[in-house]
């Protein structure tokens, strides 16, 4: 009996000691990742919020911080490796590639260009040709003046005659109090946000004026490195953001509140009617979520190279892939 009793201690503590060296292993494989935002948390990247809450990216291995860019910009984090992963958008992505800068789009998070000039609607801007002797506030980006000037040249007007300044730091809704009459927006944030507010505005939308204007914006990043030598975390970071995406497709509102609760300092009412209004239009009418065709990057590219924003033209191919979005 006293052997059999020792012969079960003994096993017991073996037993105990091969779960804790595998449980040991188990915490070694989780990866930490690190993820920069493009701008301030919104509703573009409420699938990741959703991933990280409902522990898609844990199931994966994968230990997510969200971190926000600062001065030295998503692109240069991701391409320098001091983050494996972040949010940018097809255009900067472009001229980045045009100098050398290895990052890669890996998914789209809306299929289409959701952005465009907006006024309040008492400054009776209707069309680009309105926007002759109008004021337009940016963010003193070349591409902004080769927007104007190709919509505007679709209604012989001329860019020359708009008045662009940089608005700084100054937001949408207090910028057209002071001065300026319009701005580039992205609806499914600033111009909800004026649903809210009761305020009508006009709207053009880039899409509604050129084909090749409707480039995807924003898209997930990472860079060749992480390509070549990681693909399998790669690979787990999409298959989690694909299905936080695709609940947020499927679940607005209940994704709107892990967003909610993720950044306290939004305010609710918007994030819940941003979700609504943005939610369709992250896949709407792409095969699967994330999906990019070669076309687009090559039509914006074009786009680019002929109103002189590009010093060459882009390997479209390399800029982006599908290969890591679940089938």
């Amino acid at each position: 009996m006293k052997k059999f009793v020792l012969f079960l201690m003994i096993a017991l503590s073996l037993a105990a000691c091969s779960n804790s060296e595998g449980a040991s292993t188990d915490a070694q494989e989780t990866k930490d990742v690190k993820l920069v935002l493009d701008w301030t948390p919104n509703t573009n990247h409420t699938g990741l919020y959703v991933a990280k809450a409902k522990g898609y990216f844990e199931e994966q291995g994968l230990d997510v911080e969200i971190m926000l860019p600062g001065e030295a910009g998503a692109d240069q984090l991701v391409a320098s490796g001091q983050a494996d992963f972040g949010i940018s958008a097809q255009e900067t992505l472009t001229e980045a590639r045009i100098q050398d800068i290895p990052v890669v789009s890996i998914g789209a998070i809306i299929q289409h260009n959701t952005s465009g000039f907006a006024s309040p609607k008492d400054k009776d801007i209707t069309s680009p040709a309105d926007y002759e002797g109008k004021t337009y506030g940016g963010w003193g980006a070349p591409v902004e003046k080769a927007v104007l000037d190709s919509l505007m040249k679709k209604e012989d007007a001329d860019v020359e005659k708009v008045d662009i300044v940089n608005m700084g730091n100054s937001d949408f809704f207090t910028a057209v109090e002071r001065d300026i009459d319009f701005a580039w927006i992205y609806y499914g944030w600033t111009g909800v946000e004026a649903e809210l507010r009761g305020q009508e505005l006009n709207m053009q939308y880039l899409t509604d004026y050129s084909e090749k204007l409707d480039y995807y914006t924003p898209v997930i990043t990472t860079n060749e490195t992480m390509v070549e030598e990681d693909s399998e975390i790669v690979q787990s970071f999409m298959a989690a953001a694909t299905k936080g995406y695709q609940f947020a497709i499927d679940h607005p509102q209940e994704a709107a509140d892990h967003l909610i609760e993720a950044v306290p300092d939004l305010d609710p009412e918007l994030v819940r009617a941003s979700q609504e209004w943005l939610s369709p239009k992250y896949k709407d009418d792409a095969e699967r979520w994330g999906q990019q065709e070669l076309s687009v990057w090559s039509n914006y590219a074009e786009w680019m190279l002929e109103n002189g924003l590009l010093e060459e033209e882009l390997d479209a191919e390399a800029a982006f892939t599908n290969e890591f979005l679940p089938q």
